[in-house]
């Protein structure tokens, strides 16, 4: 049966038994979870019509007649934010699918099979189906930056652990009658407004009659603030929070202000805030909750807007409103344990419905009363989802423009309450927008599971993944998305979610679990010889580092790292574990299954050494242009070759047969050294041609000294010309003021004498490679001599010279010494093994073979 056969089918109950074991399986009822699929492109669960879908789309692997090759890619990519399709919902992150797009042409053919398994929003979908139908404009950019570009619709497959990404994704890569969405969309909205007119109404503040006189002037409100009442901690008197600091003529808001009774200096911190004891109509039950008001209403009488302050009626109106029932279906959940999602507890805002004023909550229960009736439910339910962020009481008022504050569920002292009908028609004209400009697709298939088990997905049946993953304690998606997922009815599973969260047990060791799981799920599903693209926002070294090391666990080998500029725009080679706070763009492969059985059958000899550098340097791109000159490519050079080779060995569990002195002098020997770089022969000829037309850039690499590895490539650096020490000295200690506590750096003499040689005139220089392997077993061995005594002693190691540890535990390595890498690794502060790729790649493997 085809993928076609499928459409318009219902997901069963015998269709969820048969995924119901993969992890991160939604929590919800069968019926809600049937409810919001749609089978077969999108389930709310784990999607059970993957492999159907792969098996009528995809291409099935065959190393003997697979001819794929592709160098990383290595070019500019700035994509702006500015489009409607990326504006028509917000979610916590998105990546422009415009960027993705370039990314899945490098890599990809038409009709190939692209898998993101952190899909978010489904960009990536959208991306692989652009590629068939890119606008006049975009095409044109495109074949003036890229060669040979083949366009061509590619397929997807998406999978997301948050029930809300996963709908979002479903309902952004799906078409409909557009017009017929249009029409639906403005027949349900004008059904609430006729029968709820009244709660977003208020009397023209020029017209002196009642409320409920015949003829008043009405105007529509737009928005009302709403502000905190504070108590004067000295005289106990009401503050009302917005009379207090905000100046209206200026437009500022100020941190200070004095109670107007006493006249003593206040902020907000110093007060508390006036509780109030309400009835909850939703709970059923008296509740403690921070008292708010209203201060100030924005309306609209035709085309004039105005604003006023709260009158009688208003305040009756809302009074009305708190005091009856509202009788449609609302989410009154208890927020989920969490630090962000129960941040709020403390102002008695403890579940969902609170996170709404109750005018708002039913207008919103309004909507999805009618939304569920309709054949048009699920793009208006993607509507209906898109208008929730900022009608809830995170939406903060501020003159330069209202929102939520970015990442969090904080509700401020100003609130902004927005018109509910307004938002939402707002939003449906947004969406509408973006769905003209995706027109016609061809739907990928969508999945709700955790990455750590995409069983629902063949072995050896992906063309290339583009992935997004969530990047340590930035955001805790499970409890952002909590208010959403409520009135979808259907929660994400938080257990396998790859977040830092102390609050749910989780650090960096456990986030780095689960990730090496998604990373050997991804490498599991993926064609060997093909590519994965991982595009990471780093805020901390150890969370980079996690996601390295999960890469090499899983078996991919890392090609090219880039980080982007994003105010200009430009991509920069990172060769360090210490390029904090950048967008990380990643290129690794998965090498062919023969490559890795040729290496298992030499373990032990030099040859497995030689085998992986070749097939390495096969990968790597021949010529990068960047300004029309010649970049140097990192990954070519010995130093970055050597860490690959090493990293590799480790991770397939063989021996290293060659230390770093032998392995630099032989690769001198065995390849051919072009600006600092090595070449196969049939490479070279390329390099050499390009050489001839344009001028290396030889890039001074921006180092930041905080250990003695930094000091010495510093010193690299600095030794390109020959100087004395006195000509060094001054410029070192200049370098050496931001060194990490827990390192003992050695003095300049020293780290001259160990790392360089000195000429007849005091002059110190970079050793060749004949002498360099001398310089380098003689510091070998020194370092060693050093470990030595640290493993003599006894308690915390407090300081010590890092290079002398991973000196150690290379030795240690290479004597099968797990044991005592773990008990040295464990004297070590937490923050030294999780900050430095080299010890942590030791002790995560020494670890789980002493386990």
């Amino acid at each position: 049966m085809s993928i076609k056969d499928l459409e318009n089918t219902k997901l069963t109950k015998e269709d969820i038994d048969k995924v119901r074991h993969i992890e991160g399986f939604p929590i919800g009822s069968d019926e809600d979870i049937i409810a919001l699929s749609n089978p077969p492109y999108y389930t709310a669960c784990p999607n059970p019509f993957i492999e159907d879908f792969i098996k009528e789309f995809g291409k099935p692997y065959d190393e003997e007649t697979d001819d794929y090759h592709r160098e990383p890619f290595a070019a500019d990519v700035s994509e702006g934010k500015g489009d409607s399709i990326y504006n028509a919902h917000s979610y916590h992150t998105k990546v422009p699918y415009k960027a993705i797009m370039r990314y899945i042409l490098h890599y990809t053919s038409p009709g190939d099979i692209v898998f993101d398994g952190f899909c978010g929003t489904g960009m990536t979908g959208i991306a692989a189906e652009k590629c068939g139908k890119p606008s006049d404009e975009f095409k044109r950019t495109i074949e003036n930056d890229m060669k040979n570009v083949r366009w061509g619709n590619r397929y997807a497959v998406l999978s997301d652990i948050s029930p809300v990404a996963s709908f979002i994704a479903s309902r952004y890569n799906s078409t409909c009658d557009i017009l017929a969405l249009e029409n639906e969309g403005k027949k349900i909205l004008s059904k609430c407004v006729e029968k709820h007119s009244r709660i977003y109404q208020t009397t023209h503040s020029n017209n002196d009659s009642s409320f409920f006189q015949d003829n008043p002037i009405r105007g529509i409100i737009n928005n009302i603030i709403w502000s905190d009442v504070l108590i004067c901690p000295n005289c106990n008197t009401e503050i009302i929070y917005w009379d207090a600091v905000v100046n209206v003529e200026k437009q500022e808001i100020s941190n200070s202000f004095k109670c107007k009774n006493c006249g003593v200096d206040l902020n907000k911190k110093k007060c508390v805030n006036k509780t109030e004891l309400r009835y909850d109509k939703s709970l059923l039950k008296d509740i403690s909750i921070y008292s708010t008001i209203p201060v100030l209403i924005n309306y609209q009488v035709g085309s004039s807007r105005y604003w006023k302050k709260p009158d009688a009626n208003d305040i009756q109106v809302i009074n009305e409103i708190e005091n009856s029932m509202i009788t449609y279906w609302h989410p009154s959940d208890r927020m989920c344990d969490g630090s962000e999602s129960r941040r709020n507890d403390k102002n008695g805002i403890t579940h969902v419905h609170h996170f709404f004023t109750r005018r708002n909550l039913l207008a919103l229960s309004a909507l999805l009363n009618e939304i569920n009736k309709s054949e048009f439910k699920d793009d208006l339910l993607f509507v209906f989802t898109a208008s929730i962020q900022r009608a809830n009481k995170t939406n903060r008022f501020r003159f330069k423009g209202t929102g939520g504050l970015s990442g969090t569920l904080y509700i401020p002292s100003l609130t902004f309450e927005r018109n509910v009908f307004e938002l939402f028609e707002n939003k449906l004209r947004d969406i509408i927008k973006a769905k003209i400009e995706i027109a016609e697709n061809n739907s990928p298939i969508i999945s709700l599971n955790s990455l750590t088990e995409a069983s629902n997905v063949p072995n050896n049946s992906i063309d290339y993944i583009f992935t997004d993953p969530p990047f340590g304690s930035n955001l805790n998606y499970a409890e952002l998305s909590f208010i959403w997922e409520s009135w979808l009815k259907i929660k994400t599973n938080k257990e396998l979610e790859a977040i830092v969260d102390k609050s749910a047990n989780k650090g960096l060791f456990e986030y780095q679990e689960l990730m090496t799981k998604s990373f050997i799920e991804y490498f599991r599903i993926l064609k060997p010889g093909r590519w994965i693209t991982v595009e990471f926002s780093n805020t901390q070294n150890a969370v980079w580092n996690a996601i390295q090391e999960a890469l090499n666990k899983a078996g991919f080998i890392i090609a090219d790292v880039r980080t982007l500029d994003k105010i200009q725009g430009s991509f920069k080679q990172v060769t360090t574990t210490t390029a904090a706070k950048q967008d990380l763009v990643i290129s690794a492969y998965k090498p062919k299954e023969s490559f890795r059985k040729e290496i298992l059958s030499h373990a032990g000899t030099e040859l497995t050494v030689w085998d992986f550098v070749r097939q390495h340097l096969e990968k790597l791109p021949v010529v990068v242009k960047y300004n029309d000159v010649i970049e140097i490519v990192a990954e070519r050079q010995a130093f970055l070759l050597f860490d690959r080779m090493v990293a590799y060995h480790i991770m397939q569990g063989i021996p290293i047969p060659l230390d770093a002195s032998d392995f630099y002098r032989e690769l001198d020997e065995k390849f051919a050294k072009r600006d600092g770089m090595y070449f196969l022969q049939d490479q070279v000829n390329e390099y050499d041609q390009a050489r001839l037309k344009m001028d290396v850039e030889f890039m001074q690499l921006v180092m930041f000294v905080n250990d003695e590895k930094s000091a010495i490539a510093w010193l690299y650096q600095q030794l390109s010309m020959s100087q004395t020490y006195a000509e060094i000295q001054p410029k070192f200690m200049k370098e050496i003021r931001s060194i990490e506590k827990h390192e003992l750096l050695p003095e300049l003499a020293v780290l001259l004498e160990d790392n360089f040689l000195k000429d007849e005139n005091g002059k110190w220089y970079i050793p060749d490679t004949t002498k360099a392997a001398d310089v380098m077993k003689l510091r070998e061995k020194k370092l060693v001599k050093e470990f030595e005594e640290y493993l003599n002693s006894k308690g915390k190691l407090k300081k010590f010279r890092t290079e002398a540890v991973r000196a150690g535990f290379a030795k240690l390595w290479k004597e099968k010494n797990y044991n005592l890498i773990v008990k040295t690794a464990d004297r070590l502060p937490d923050k030294v093994i999780q900050e430095d790729d080299k010890l942590l790649m030791y002790y995560d493997i020494s670890l789980s073979r002493v386990e």
